[in-house]
């Protein structure tokens, strides 16, 4: 394994490389994150991956700290309507698959990207080794919830994998609870994160053979704060810190969320238009509806971690304006500077 992930981070040395190509709104966001990370975060370096050209026209007419910015000038990049085994294939000098391969070799700590998904998880899979006990990586994700959790009081749930791992065996499922029980914990500052498995009943013995199984090796798992099996209906009540379940389900239920999402604050804007006795009514909700637009704001968690390698990426929205790329940089680092790496594989069974 790489020694990144086994020795202690300095602080004042972080090194962030940015995925600058292939996000939704092209290079322009990426790099105006960094550039505010670079005057908000004195011990993170952002390292841009992309057209050389594309950056320096956005950083002439941005704001940033130059001597905590370089560029790695990189033409190619994966677009969002690619399949990605076959762009990777075609384009081996695409921007994520260089900025990958430099936080293999160490020229960084960590990788962000709102780039394509499959691209990314397939960049990460070619350059990074797989932690020692992990068989799968996981894609997490980061959902807004009712109940508050950690230190920051943070109003987020992680559910994963949603995309990674599509048919998880019960070793992948008890390794996913032990990665995002440590992700939780450095991410949100929640000592002791609480755990479940996502099944059809509370009961120990309900759903498919596997979270049966999975089931009965987290709960004699001391390092691990197992609280059972949680339904659908748990999971926007926040009713636990960490949701585990395979990719298949983990997708269906984001992608839901999202949709949920969408639609309230869509029939919200149809009222607005309607009529003018619900346009009042809106005006005396419109604090709760900013709430609930603070709290949907996948802006202020920055990104979906990918967990099981060696090296720490990020996965940016693929709508991710300045400010979530900025975030995103933040949490890079910290799971660096917290060695999540490490505490995953302490965490794992024997």
């Amino acid at each position: 394994m790489g020694d990144m992930v086994g020795t202690s981070q300095d602080l004042k040395d972080i090194t962030i490389a940015f995925d600058v190509m292939g996000s939704d709104h092209g290079p322009e966001e990426v790099v105006r994150g960094a550039a505010q990370l670079s005057l908000e975060s004195p011990h993170i370096h952002a390292l841009l991956v992309g057209d050389r050209d594309a950056i320096d026209a956005v950083l002439a007419e941005t704001k940033h700290r130059a001597e905590r910015i370089s560029v790695q000038h990189v033409s190619e990049f994966i677009a969002m309507d690619e399949k990605p085994g076959e762009a990777l294939a075609r384009k081996k000098n695409a921007s994520v698959a260089v900025a990958a391969q430099l936080v293999a070799e160490g020229e960084a700590h960590a990788l962000v990207s709102a780039g394509n998904t499959g691209a990314c998880v397939l960049a990460c899979a070619r350059f990074f080794q797989l932690i020692p006990g992990v068989r799968r990586a996981a894609l997490a994700a980061v959902y807004p919830t009712r109940g508050t959790r950690g230190e920051k009081e943070d109003p987020f749930s992680l559910i994963l994998d949603v995309g990674a791992t599509v048919e998880a065996t019960a070793e992948d499922l008890v390794t996913f609870a032990v990665m995002g029980s440590a992700y939780a914990r450095i991410i949100s500052r929640n000592e002791r994160p609480k755990v479940a498995l996502l099944s059809n009943g509370v009961e120990p013995q309900k759903g498919p053979p596997r979270v049966v199984e999975a089931h009965a090796r987290l709960s004699s798992m001391a390092g691990v704060n197992f609280v059972g099996n949680v339904e659908g209906v748990d999971i926007p009540k926040g009713t636990v810190d960490v949701i585990v379940t395979d990719g298949f389900m983990g997708n269906v239920c984001l992608k839901m969320l999202e949709g949920v999402h969408d639609t309230v604050v869509e029939l919200a804007q149809y009222a607005y238009k309607e009529k003018l006795r619900w346009r009042a009514g809106l005006a005396m909700l419109s604090s709760g509806i900013q709430r609930i637009k603070d709290i949907t704001d996948w802006e202020q968690y920055g990104g979906a971690p990918v967990l099981g390698f060696d090296r720490i990426f990020i996965k940016a929205h693929g709508r991710s304006k300045a400010r979530a790329i900025t975030n995103a940089g933040k949490v890079a680092a910290k799971a660096v500077a917290h060695q999540l790496g490490t505490a995953i594989q302490e965490g794992l069974p024997r």
